[in-house]
Order: C-alpha cells, then sequence, then structure tokens
C-alpha cells in the first residue's frame, strides 16, 4: 500500500495544484479535513436510517467500517467516503413493511454481492457492456423512478405536521440558494436543523428516549433473514438498485480522475466491488447499503485536497460517533414535520438526478422508443404498480426497470428492423449560433 508523501510544506496548497491521493498535508491539517469529511456526509448519511427506521448509530459504523474497507480494496488510490446510499429508501421502506426489517437487509446483502460481481467483470472486461445496457433514456429512468416512487412517504410525513413540514422545506430551499460553497451543498442538513428548532419551540419533540439513552455502548445489530419465503420476493426489488450504484460508483471515479489524474480511472472496478463488499457487510449485520458520497467530492473540489489520509480520519471519526447511542436516540427522536419538509425535496432530487442524466445526454424525445422507455417507467413507479403471484410480489421499482429496459432495447431492435424511424438515434446533435439550424444527421 503507498505511503503518504508530505505536499509541499504540508500547510498550504500552490494555486493550480492539487493534494493527490497519495500525498497528505501535515497531520493536524489532516485530521481536521477529515472531520469536515463527516460533517458533509452527516446530513445525507443519518437521514437514510431515520427515514428507514434502520439504527443510525449501525449505520454510522458501518459507513465508517466501509469507508475504510473502500480504501483497502482500492489500495488507497481513491478518495472516497461511503455514506448511506438514497437508493434503498423505497425498496427497503417497501420490504420493511411487507416481510420485516431482516428481509430488507436480506436485499441489502444481495445488492452488495451482485454489485461486487459487476465490479470483478468491469475490472476484466471494462465499461463498454454496462454503457450498452443501461444507455442515458434508460439510466436516467430508472434513477428517476426510483426518487419518484418515494412521493407519497413524503406526503404522509408532511401531512402530519403540515407547518414544521413547511418551514423546513423552505429552508432546504433557501440555504440552497442563499450559501454558496459548502454551506449550499449541506442545504439539506441545515433545513433540518432549522426544522428541528421549530419542533422545539412548538413542542413537537419527545427526548425520553435521549434521556434514557446511554453516553456510551455498542450500536443494535441485526442479523439478515434469508429464510423466509417472503424474502425472495423482496429481494427482486432491490435489484434496479445496483444500476444506481454502479452509476454513483463510476460518475465518483471520472470525478476524482478529472481534477487529479487520468489513471485513477483504473481503480472503477476495484471501486465497484469495494461498494458492494461494505454493502454486503452492512446488510448482513443491520446496517444502510452504502454508496460513494458526492458531498465528500465537492469538499475535495473546494480543498484541493484529495488525500486518502483524510478519509482514514473520516472514516474513524464515524466508527466513534457510532459507539454513543445518545447521538443515535437524538437523531431518532427527529419529528415527523421536518421529515416530509426535507423528504420532499430530497426524493424529487433523486428523480431529478435521472433528468439530468436526460440532459447531459441531449436524449432525443421525439423518437417513440425514448419517449415510451421514459413514460411507462416513471408512470409505473409514481402510480406504485405491483404483480403479486401468491407470496411473491414484484413491486414499482422492479417493474419500472424491467418497462425501461424491455421497452428500449425490443423497440429498438423492431424499429430498427423496420426502419421506421421510432428508434434511438444517439444524442440531438448541439444547436449553433442563434438564429443558425441544427445540424443534420
Amino acid at each position: 500500500m503507498p505511503i503518504w508523501k508530505l505536499h509541499g510544506d504540508g500547510r498550504t496548497v500552490a494555486p493550480g495544484s492539487v493534494v493527490g491521493p497519495q500525498e497528505r498535508l501535515a497531520w493536524g491539517a489532516t485530521v481536521a479535513l477529515g472531520i469536515q469529511h463527516v460533517i458533509a456526509m452527516f446530513g445525507a448519511t443519518f437521514l437514510v436510517p431515520v427515514l428507514t427506521g434502520f439504527p443510525v448509530s449501525t449505520t454510522l459504523l458501518f459507513s465508517g467500517v466501509g469507508t475504510l474497507l473502500f480504501l483497502l480494496i482500492t489500495r488507497n488510490r481513491l478518495p472516497s467516503y461511503l455514506g448511506s446510499s438514497f437508493a434503498f429508501i423505497a425498496p427497503v421502506t417497501a420490504a420493511t413493511a411487507s416481510q420485516g426489517m431482516g428481509s430488507a437487509l436480506a436485499g441489502i446483502v444481495a445488492v452488495g454481492v451482485l454489485l461486487a460481481a459487476v465490479g470483478v467483470v468491469v475490472q476484466l472486461a471494462g465499461l463498454g457492456w454496462i454503457e450498452r445496457l443501461m444507455p442515458p433514456v434508460v439510466a436516467g429512468a430508472i434513477v428517476a423512478l426510483i426518487g419518484f416512487n418515494l412521493a407519497p412517504v413524503a406526503w404522509d410525513s408532511y401531512q402530519q405536521q403540515p407547518v414544521i413540514a413547511t418551514v423546513t422545506l423552505t429552508a432546504v430551499i433557501l440555504f440552497s440558494v442563499l450559501f454558496r460553497g459548502f454551506l449550499g451543498r449541506i442545504s439539506i442538513f441545515l433545513g433540518v436543523v432549522v426544522g428541528y428548532v421549530v419542533a422545539l419551540l412548538v413542542g413537537a419533540v419527545d427526548f425520553t428516549a435521549v434521556g434514557e439513552a446511554a453516553w456510551v455502548g455498542l450500536p443494535e445489530f441485526q442479523l439478515a433473514d434469508f429464510g423466509s419465503p417472503g424474502t425472495w420476493s423482496v429481494i427482486a426489488m432491490f435489484l434496479p438498485v445496483v444500476l444506481v450504484l454502479i452509476a454513483e460508483n463510476v460518475g465518483h471515479v471520472r470525478g476524482v480522475a478529472t481534477m487529479t489524474d487520468a489513471s485513477v480511472n483504473r481503480s472503477t472496478g476495484r471501486a465497484l466491488i469495494a461498494d458492494g463488499a461494505a454493502t454486503t457487510l452492512a446488510g448482513f449485520f443491520g446496517g444502510s447499503g452504502t454508496t460513494t458520497y458526492g458531498e465528500n467530492i465537492g469538499v475535495m473540489a473546494a480543498t484541493r485536497v484529495y488525500s486518502t489520509a483524510a478519509y482514514w480520519v473520516a472514516g474513524a471519526t464515524a466508527i466513534l460517533l457510532s459507539l454513543s447511542p445518545k447521538v443515535g436516540a437524538l437523531f431518532n427522536s427527529i419529528p415527523a414535520g421536518v421529515l416530509g419538509g426535507v423528504t420532499t425535496a430530497l426524493y424529487g432530487l433523486i428523480g431529478i438526478i435521472g433528468i439530468k442524466i436526460w440532459v447531459d445526454n441531449r436524449v432525443d424525445f421525439s423518437r417513440p422508443v425514448n419517449q415510451y422507455t421514459a413514460a411507462v417507467a416513471l408512470v409505473v413507479a409514481i402510480a406504485g404498480f405491483t404483480l403479486e403471484w401468491g407470496d411473491f410480489q414484484l413491486g414499482a421499482i422492479v417493474l419500472g426497470t424491467a418497462a425501461a429496459l424491455v421497452i428500449y432495447h425490443l423497440g429498438n431492435a423492431i424499429a430498427r428492423w423496420r426502419r421506421t424511424g421510432a428508434d434511438d438515434g444517439g444524442p440531438l446533435p448541439a444547436v449553433g449560433p442563434l438564429g443558425g439550424d441544427p445540424t443534420e444527421r
């Protein structure tokens, strides 16, 4: 494993330069940066267990352990924090309600194992096959439907305390446009703080569990349940999450490579294996599934410090925080109104990430195949379609994902065979100067 080299004088980063993954600043600065990474990830990471009913302390423990495991598997060459993935919220919520937490954990384990297997294939064969299976219109639809499928969950919490929810939602939006840089990127966390303070002022927070919780103690563990009859139908609804985690990990690696060294792209397969291993470990013992965190990419971009040493500090800090049950109880005291306000924004943003994939790749929605791939998948997810055969059930996320894949690939095959022009013709050409016409295909 590479040993970190001291960057310059260890105190400053010269204009135009960056601290690479195998470099570090002085240890004092490195520790401070590691704690900053914990702050950046915290707002999103604690929300997932709060929303799904998982223990916060357990999730923090496995996010810290997962981060250290990620650094080991990627040979200390890829800076990343593994926090709770929002992509798991919808299947975990549905699975817990129908079959219990043990079955939901089994679904998380299944995702982790499959993601690691994909990582092995990517390491050996490259990414081309993923791009062919999941072109931009399909990838965008799958990411979007996972977010929009959660809309009824946000409304259930919102209507319980509409005033507090509205204040929280307003604060999230206001902070996102009022602040730039780091504060703007943690607008969701700041909105939760504002909503929580308002809830305190109106007496809507119950501190009973916080007072009873110990300051120091082990997190609560629960084993994944593969034995229940309904577990295997639950696992099916988790599998589309793999596609989201692939997109997030690949995007993370490419982002770091762009800002540091192109050779980082060689770690893509290892990144997928590492996130798969971390997610598997978390699922086996009661933690949330993990993913590489964009919030921490933002911190690195702002500081120009990509040292993996800071992430060792961040992972260790998260583990220490997880050893306080009182911290977990405090976050579990967040009232429904605050959660309703923040999830109204959060779930919508997950959906918008999918739409951004379409925009970034200039998907041509004048083509019927692209139109129906996106349209059917989104309606299936938003309406909550389900199919049942006895005890086996397929939920909206599975059906929406299957619809997107089948409509796109089968529709393209038929349209190209018949030469109807309904197939995906690739990205739209860039429009020329004002007053000009789009370039002909």
